[in-house]
C-alpha cells in the first residue's frame, strides 16, 4: 500500500479545498497495486428511459476525471447499460487511458451452453473493448445454478487456455449465493480474487464477513460491490439515523461512513462504486484518500453498530429466513416477499422498493398467489401471522 498525491480538483467553475489523494491496496496474490477505489460502469446517466442510450461525454469525462486523479481499476461486464457499457469504456480508454488501469469485465455465466460460447464472448469482449488483453476477468455473478452449468461446459478448460493466451491476466469471480457455496467455489480452484456485496447492514449476507475473511486467508484479493447497498444507505436515511451520524465529533455522510466501514477491512482490496454524479466521485475520492485499514477508532466503529441496530429496529417482520415455512403449496417466496417489505421500511424508501418488487420480483412468487392454507404458520419457529403479514405487503407493495 502506498500514498500518492494528484492534482487539485474542481467543480465546475469553483476549484477545490481538497486535494484528491489516492491510496493503494495489493490485490492478494497477484500483488497488483489497485487503487482502493474503483470505477464501477454499471450505472451511467442516460438520456430517457433506453439504459442504451449513455450520455457519452459526461460519461468519459467522468471516467477520465477518476484515472487521472489516481483511480487505476475500471469495471464493467457484458450485460451492463444492455450491452453498451463495454464500448463506452473503449471511447474512454482511448488517447493512452488504456495503459492507466487494470481493466475488468465479466464472463456472462447465464449465456454459456457450450465451451466454445465462453470463447465467443470472450473474443466479442475483448473486440468490444478494444483490447488485446483482459487484466481481472470474472465469472459473473455466479450462483448454484451458473456455477454448476459452467462446471459442466468445462469452464476452467477455457480459463487455463484464455491465461495461457494471455486474453486475460488474472482470473476470479463475482458472487450470489450462500456462504457454503461460497466457500466449495473458492476451495474448487486456485483464484486470484472474488468479487462480493458487503456492507454494514449485509455482515451475514451471501458470503458475508466470514466469506471475505475466507477469501483473504487463502491470498485471493477481495474486491467489494454494493458498499452503499444501491443506495439505500444514502438515499432517505431516516432522521434519527441522521442524528446519530451528526452527532459523532467527526463529521461525515452517510456515504462516508459506510465506505470507511469496509476500507477499514484489511482484507479487502477494492470497493467499486457505481459514480455517475461528479460531486459523489469527488467525494468518494476524498475518503479514499484517507481511508487505512483499522483506522476508525473504537467510538466511530460503536457508532456505525449503534446506527445498524437502529436500521434493524425499523424491521416489521421478523423473519429470520430459516425457510422453515418452505415450500409454500402456492408457491409463494414467503421469505422474499418479507425480505423486500421490511428493506422498504428499514431504509425509508417504500417508492423504489415498489419499483424492485414490481419489475425484479417473479409474479407466481408474489404475496398475492397466497391462498391463507396456513401450512407456513403451523412450521415458522418465530410465530409469525405469516398470511396476515402477506396481505400487508400486497396491500404496501402492490
Amino acid at each position: 500500500m502506498h500514498l500518492n498525491l494528484f492534482s487539485f480538483f474542481y467543480f465546475p467553475q469553483i476549484i477545490s479545498k481538497w486535494v484528491i489523494s489516492m491510496l493503494y491496496r495489493k490485490m492478494g496474490k497477484t500483488g497488483k497495486e489497485v487503487s482502493i477505489l474503483g470505477f464501477g460502469c454499471m450505472r451511467f446517466q442516460i438520456e430517457g428511459d433506453d439504459v442504451k442510450n449513455i450520455k457519452e461525454n459526461i460519461a468519459i469525462e467522468q471516467i477520465r476525471y477518476a484515472i487521472d486523479n489516481g483511480v487505476n481499476y475500471i469495471d464493467t461486464a457484458y450485460p451492463y447499460h444492455g450491452g453498451m457499457s463495454e464500448p463506452l469504456v473503449a471511447k474512454a480508454l482511448k488517447e493512452g487511458y488504456r495503459d492507466k488501469v487494470y481493466l475488468a469485465t465479466k464472463l456472462p455465466s447465464w449465456l454459456i451452453n457450450s465451451r466454445e460460447d465462453m470463447d465467443k464472448y470472450l473474443n466479442e469482449q475483448l473486440e468490444k473493448l478494444e483490447t488485446d488483453h483482459i487484466d481481472f476477468y470474472l465469472l459473473h455473478a455466479l450462483n448454484q445454478g451458473f456455477w454448476d452449468n459452467l462446471l459442466k461446459h468445462n469452464v476452467f478448460d477455457f480459463v487455463k487456455k484464455a491465461l495461457a493466451n494471455e486474453r486475460i491476466k488474472h482470473i476470479g469471480f463475482s458472487f450470489h449465493d450462500e456462504l457454503p457455496l461460497f466457500k466449495e467455489i473458492i476451495d474448487y480452484y486456485d483464484w486470484d480474487f472474488c468479487q462480493i456485496q458487503y456492507n454494514y447492514m449485509d455482515e451475514e449476507y451471501q458470503a458475508g464477513k466470514e466469506g471475505l475473511e475466507y477469501a483473504a486467508a487463502k491470498g485471493m484479493g477481495v474486491i467489494i460491490m454494493e458498499p452503499l447497498r444501491g443506495g439505500s444507505l444514502t438515499a432517505h436515511p431516516p432522521k434519527v439515523i441522521r442524528e446519530e451520524f451528526d452527532s459523532a465529533p467527526v463529521k461525515r455522510t452517510p456515504a462516508e461512513w459506510a465506505l470507511r466501514f469496509i476500507w477499514d477491512h484489511p482484507e479487502v482490496s477494492l470497493v467499486l462504486s457505481g459514480m455517475n454524479e461528479m460531486i459523489h466521485i469527488e467525494e468518494n475520492m476524498k475518503c479514499a484518500g484517507e481511508a487505512y485499514p483499522n483506522s476508525l477508532l473504537k467510538e466511530e466503529r460503536e457508532l456505525i453498530d449503534n446506527v445498524k441496530k437502529t436500521y434493524l429496529e425499523r424491521i416489521l417482520v421478523h423473519c429470520t429466513k430459516c425457510k422453515y415455512c418452505m415450500p409454500c403449496p402456492a408457491g409463494v417466496d414467503i421469505p422474499g416477499n418479507f425480505s423486500i417489505y421490511n428493506d422498504s421500511s428499514i431504509y425509508n424508501d417504500l417508492e423504489n422498493h415498489r419499483k424492485i418488487y414490481a419489475k425484479f420480483f417473479p409474479q407466481d412468487k408474489k404475496a398475492v398467489n397466497c391462498v391463507e392454507c396456513g401450512v407456513c404458520e403451523d412450521k415458522c419457529p418465530q410465530n409469525i401471522e405469516i398470511r396476515k403479514m402477506l396481505k400487508q405487503v400486497t396491500e404496501t407493495l402492490g
